[in-house]
């Protein structure tokens, strides 16, 4: 019982975030849109991602998913898009070749796939796999962090989120393995990764909420 209330309280911030958080994407979508001079047919592999993002673009797009097993969700209904579904570790896309596509995008992805040398690999391959690319990453600077709704959760002290941590373990166990996963990543060690992109900073309340950093 006490985990279902757990559970249920969780539901209901998520619940409260989803118009802010839909908000964010169809913005950062349709900026997305406009940047990168999206064509008809362009072939664009989505590193990580789930295909409902896509139904803020109005360009029709062939659209390649790679996720590990078990995470794709299916097309949305009569979507504009063509859809294909591959499972591979985004570290490692051995299955395709250089610049077998002609856009990558990743949204929100980089900081979930481990340390600092599988954040490394990641952007290698986005960057082997097509010559322009689109690469979102929320800014350890914004003050609510997405995934817990916990005010500083980056800059808190080691100590007090281990202490969250052991108590929502008991909780919600897959969910705090996801917030386990998370790193944020600083925008000094992404302009390292991605040394010929340029950087768009999106922005709530004067505060940088996310980094985008693209190559077109």
């Amino acid at each position: 019982m006490k985990n279902a209330l757990q559970y249920a309280r969780f539901e209901v911030f998520r619940r409260l975030l989803g118009p802010f958080s839909a908000g964010t994407r169809k913005a950062r979508m349709a900026q997305l849109e406009t940047v990168m001079g999206l064509k008809p047919g362009m072939r664009v592999m989505d590193l990580g991602g789930q295909p409902h993002i896509w139904n803020f673009i109005e360009t029709p797009l062939d659209i390649v998913i790679l996720n590990l097993p078990g995470i794709a969700m299916p097309a949305p209904p009569e979507s504009i898009h063509t859809f294909k579904y591959v499972e591979g570790d985004a570290c490692n896309v051995n299955q395709y070749g250089d610049n077998d596509f002609e856009f990558v995008f990743s949204n929100s992805v980089i900081e979930h796939v481990g340390g600092e040398d599988k954040q490394r690999a990641f952007a290698k391959e986005v960057r082997r796999l097509a010559p322009r690319y689109w690469v979102q990453t929320p800014s350890i600077w914004f003050p609510i962090e997405a995934h817990t709704g916990m005010p500083f959760w980056f800059v808190m002290p080691g100590f007090m989120r281990a202490a969250f941590i052991r108590n929502w373990e008991k909780k919600l166990p897959a969910w705090t393995d996801m917030v386990k996963g998370t790193t944020v990543i600083s925008r000094r060690a992404m302009e390292e990764f991605f040394p010929d992109a340029a950087l768009l900073t999106e922005r709530k309340f004067a505060l940088p909420k996310s980094y985008i950093f693209y190559k077109n």
